[in-house]
């Protein structure tokens, strides 16, 4: 099974995973598949990482905003062009789709996902994975335990993470719990809200917009 990467917008895969191919002339291995990746670009595609806020080029190994240019490149969102000028750069004469995602391109070019900025925030200065904190939190959980954690705005910090928790009857013992099993701080929900059932999409998955909604409920 080989992984790939790819969006609507890009109609639809960017980059594949393909297996490695042996150049029968000299015997060398032209590589073509590394764990933990989604591949390399597709022919006609280009993947750039750029800071999310300047869309400026990082270097080579520093993860950042994913962009996706090429052939595929939707021409808009029908009826829409706001949206579409939100999601297109274009820049030396390419159109380039903000994927949204956090990624990174290794020696090779393979491209590396770490996540969405969509699922991040911003506490001082720093990054935080929403998706780690989800992770760390459930490491430290009674077991059948499950958790969403969503940011929401604060005065002195920028923003602060709250953990929505369904399945622990006493969901503020788990701060503890994190911090004894070597959590980073940084990763520890700033308040942990009992749910009897946590939000999900007709699809099954959390639903990560009403998690936040929620969130604010319980907090006010």
């Amino acid at each position: 099974m080989y992984e790939g990467y790819g969006t609507t917008e890009t109609t639809p895969v960017a980059s594949v995973n393909v297996p490695d191919v042996m150049n029968a002339r000299d015997f060398t291995v032209q590589t073509g598949s590394k764990a933990g990746t989604v591949g390399l670009p597709l022919p006609g595609s280009a993947f750039r990482i750029v800071d999310p806020a300047t869309l400026e080029d990082l270097p080579q190994g520093e993860a950042g905003l994913v962009l996706i240019g090429g052939t595929q490149i939707m021409k808009g969102y029908l009826g829409d062009p706001e949206r579409t000028a939100q999601a297109i750069a274009e820049a030396d004469g390419v159109r380039w789709y903000k994927t949204g995602d956090k990624g990174l391109l290794d020696e090779d070019g393979f491209l590396v996902i770490q996540g969405r900025y969509s699922r991040f925030a911003k506490i001082g200065g720093e990054m935080v994975s929403l998706g780690a904190v989800e992770e760390a939190l459930l490491r430290a959980a009674p077991e059948g335990a499950d958790a969403v954690a969503v940011a929401l705005p604060d005065p002195r910090k920028g923003e602060r993470v709250l953990a929505l928790v369904q399945g622990v009857e006493d969901p503020a013992g788990l701060k503890a719990a994190m911090l004894g099993a070597g959590v980073s701080p940084l990763l520890v929900p700033a308040a942990f809200l009992a749910v009897p059932e946590l939000p999900k999409l007709g699809t099954g998955k959390k639903d990560y917009a009403r998690a936040k909604e929620l969130a604010r409920e319980l907090a006010a």
